[in-house]
């Protein structure tokens, strides 16, 4: 469930960052921080071993993801990446 959860949020701060970052700023913050504590609850279960390798992978991209600062240079970028990450976590749900 809460691989669902995150993959929803970046579909949510993806459509965000694209449409109007600088009026969105609180809302695409709240829902990273969300992200963040999904992320920590999805630890502390049990995942399989399929679907491990994609999560370490992501969690190294979400990490890059927020360290950057959304601006018109990178918002682009910044919302390609968290859809395509919606899709992919939306696709492997299964696996885990």
């Amino acid at each position: 469930m809460q691989i669902l959860n995150i993959s929803v949020n970046l579909a949510r701060v993806s459509q965000w960052v694209f449409e109007d970052y600088h009026t969105k700023k609180e809302l695409i913050n709240k829902l990273i921080k969300q992200t963040d504590g999904y992320l920590r609850d999805l630890y502390v279960q049990k995942t399989s071993d399929e679907f491990k390798p994609t999560l370490d992978r992501f969690m190294s991209e979400f990490q890059n993801l927020k360290r950057q600062n959304i601006n018109e240079e990178t918002k682009l970028y910044w919302a390609e990446r968290a859809l395509t990450w919606a899709n992919i976590l939306q696709h492997r749900a299964k696996l885990a």
